[in-house]
């Protein structure tokens, strides 16, 4: 059964099958900023395990070799693709249509993150 998501207004929805390679919260400035949020969630998502569903997204080269997705119209961040991991792509966790089931397994630049939130979990916490 495919997992599937979409951004806020729904003009752009992605799904895929299968298990995801990862699961993490990301605590980086980058991910900070453009989701004004002291973190996010993502989970990495192998490349032809996944397929986009609705309007193509719009993309911020938000460092050389970094690509952000995000929709043109509601402005929703969607997912993240970097040369560095070219086997796949990352989509924001929260776009997810059913939560059911979703549990990230750690925290990822911790040394990054911001000083007024403290995750209340023990998921292990790397830095990079």
């Amino acid at each position: 059964m495919s997992k599937t998501g979409r951004c806020l207004c729904g003009a752009i929805g992605f799904a895929y099958d299968g298990e995801e390679n990862w699961r993490a919260h990301c605590h980086c400035e980058s991910c900070q900023r453009q989701t004004a949020s002291p973190f996010t969630t993502f989970m990495g998502v192998p490349n032809g395990a996944w397929r986009s569903t609705g309007a193509e997204p719009a993309i911020y080269e938000s460092s050389p070799g970094v690509r952000r997705m995000f929709c043109p119209t509601c402005g929703a961040p969607v997912a993240y693709e970097a040369d560095r991991y070219p086997e796949e792509i990352h989509f924001y966790a929260s776009l997810l249509d059913d939560h059911s089931g979703f549990e990230p397994r750690g925290h990822v630049h911790w040394e990054e993150r911001v000083n007024w939130v403290e995750p209340a979990d023990s998921l292990p916490r790397k830095t990079g």
